[in-house]
């Protein structure tokens, strides 16, 4: 049985992801360590984990949730919220939210500090999702595999302007 309690100090971080694992990201850019805990307090319907942003990098590109909604809560360190057209400082202590919507409710957190940035991120896991990337001009399409079903989960990204009519190709 998974016990329902954990501390932050028991959460493994995985190690920085290099940019070669990241197909067209950049090292200079992007920093993402993780450590999970949702399956290890026994979750079900919201995501837990904990973020390690190194200075002057971000964990994720700017983008927005048509399904999932977000919190943040910033646990130690300081940097800056893009949230749609706006920017916020953020230091420890500070409580983020992200709803669903489009560009206007876009999000990305960026370490402007000069230590590591901490911060503990709860998602509603929504078995579909869809995402926009405003930045690149991507939209990305999500979907989990039911259990017991042996086809795989839908992942896939494409570029806005690559959108076609309903009826091509039928």
């Amino acid at each position: 049985m998974t016990h329902p309690v954990l501390n932050l100090d028991d959460v493994a971080i995985q190690s920085p992801t290099s940019a070669q694992s990241l197909p067209g990201a950049t090292a200079e850019r992007y920093d993402l360590r993780r450590g999970e805990i949702s399956t290890r307090i026994g979750a079900r319907k919201l995501g837990y984990r904990l973020t390690v942003v190194a200075p002057g990098k971000r964990a994720c590109p700017f983008h927005s949730h048509r399904g999932e909604e977000e919190m943040f809560f910033i646990l130690e360190g300081r940097g800056e919220l893009r949230l749609g057209d706006t920017r916020h400082a953020l230091r420890a202590g500070d409580v983020v939210a992200c709803p669903c919507g489009g560009p206007e409710t876009a999000h990305q957190i960026i370490n402007t500090g000069d230590t590591e940035l901490r911060y503990l991120g709860v998602s509603t896991m929504e078995p579909v999702e869809i995402c926009e990337y405003p930045d690149s001009g991507k939209l990305g399409a999500y979907a989990e595999t039911q259990p017991g079903e042996n086809a795989q989960a839908l992942r896939h990204l494409c570029r806005m302007e690559d959108a076609c009519d309903y009826w091509r190709g039928e």
